[in-house]
């Protein structure tokens, strides 16, 4: 059992990882184009980001585009900044959506009135917290754009602050990122992150939106992007002035209530991609279980020992590089220590949270 989970590990982490560890961007093709862009941000109740961040936005350096911010049901000062920000900058639009006890929470709604009201063809989605990583953000993406590439994968890290907390929240997006890119290269995409995506209307259009799981408060970014993509039509963009960064969590309540969210749109995987995704952490927690147990038989021991170091040291190689093309660089070390709590951590969130449909933001 042991040697078979190592081999898991190993094949898995060499065949899936390995391709954003080792990848690299072609160069750009003839036909990639620079198209006029309309970002979208849905924002509730969000006045203090969208004062600090929407200038970096608006002030991209790009030579054609619009920014819709989607004011969904705000109580707060978003209005009057939005109003303010609409004096001095002519590319900024704002659609108000009214408050009403009967409107569902979540994004969806937001993000399709954003998306019926653009100017543009091509479609880019951030989050009023976020702010662009350089004034290069809108050309970064665009220039991932051609005749085939409809999609485009961005990354939305956390910024970097001195806490445990915030440790294992930037390990967790990374691991993440890691993930969703690696099945991505391997033309399995199953999500993105709506702090940094971007796709065409036509590609929207082509699955009715969000119609087959608007029901639910999450899915615009995974389970839309597990019906739009195919195994053609996405790129991915590694390019760091393109990184979307946010504040993390500031409590362990409130990261595990987002968790919670994220987590509810699970149930909605097809068969294969829950495989493909349990494969790594499941094959974990029993490699260390069995581990545990060889170590105290003497016969085993040495050899176990050497095993088990040969699999860490493949994992931390290639991982390790992973993490390094996200900008976490300071995590490596201790990824073989967070590889082993992430895999004793996820499935104990995992059947703790509360994954029925959320009845707020």
């Amino acid at each position: 059992i042991f040697i078979l989970m190592g081999i898991t590990q190993v094949f898995f982490t060499i065949f899936i990882h390995g391709k954003l560890a080792f990848y690299k961007k072609k160069k750009s093709k003839e036909n990639t184009i620079t198209p006029p862009i309309t970002v979208i941000i849905s924002a509730r109740n969000e006045s203090d980001n969208l004062y600090e961040n929407l200038p970096y936005i608006l002030e991209q350096d790009y030579p054609n585009f619009e920014v819709i911010v989607v004011n969904h049901q705000s109580i707060d000062d978003s209005t009057t900044i939005l109003n303010a920000y609409e004096q001095r900058y002519f590319n900024l639009r704002t659609i108000e959506v009214e408050k009403n006890r009967h409107l569902k929470p979540g994004k969806k709604l937001p993000l399709t009135l954003g998306i019926k009201g653009a100017k543009h063809e091509y479609l880019v989605f951030t989050d009023a917290d976020c702010k662009p990583n350089s004034n290069q953000w809108l050309k970064s993406v665009a220039t991932n754009f051609n005749i085939e590439k409809k999609i485009v994968l961005g990354y939305g890290p956390y910024i970097k602050r001195n806490t445990f907390l915030n440790k294992i929240i930037r390990f967790d997006t990374a691991w993440i990122a890691m993930n969703y890119f690696s099945m991505a290269l391997n033309k399995l995409p199953y999500m993105g992150v709506g702090r940094n995506l971007a796709y065409t209307k036509e590609v929207f259009n082509s699955v009715n939106g969000f119609k087959s799981h608007y029901a639910l408060a999450s899915g615009d970014d995974d389970l839309f992007i597990q019906e739009s993509a195919t195994k053609n039509n996405l790129e991915i963009n590694l390019n760091p002035e393109s990184f979307c960064f946010s504040e993390g969590s500031e409590t362990w309540k409130k990261w595990y209530l987002q968790k919670s969210r994220h987590f509810t749109t699970s149930d909605k995987y097809n068969v294969f991609k829950k495989t493909m995704l349990g494969i790594y952490p499941l094959s974990m927690l029993i490699l260390m279980i069995s581990f545990v147990n060889l170590l105290f038989n003497i016969n085993f021991t040495l050899i176990t020992l050497s095993i088990f170091i040969f699999i860490t040291s493949v994992k931390w190689i290639i991982q390790g590089k992973c993490f390094s093309k996200l900008l976490e660089k300071s995590l490596v070390w201790y990824l073989p220590l967070y590889d082993i709590g992430y895999a004793l951590l996820m499935p104990i969130l995992f059947y703790t949270t509360d994954k029925k449909e959320l009845k707020k933001w």
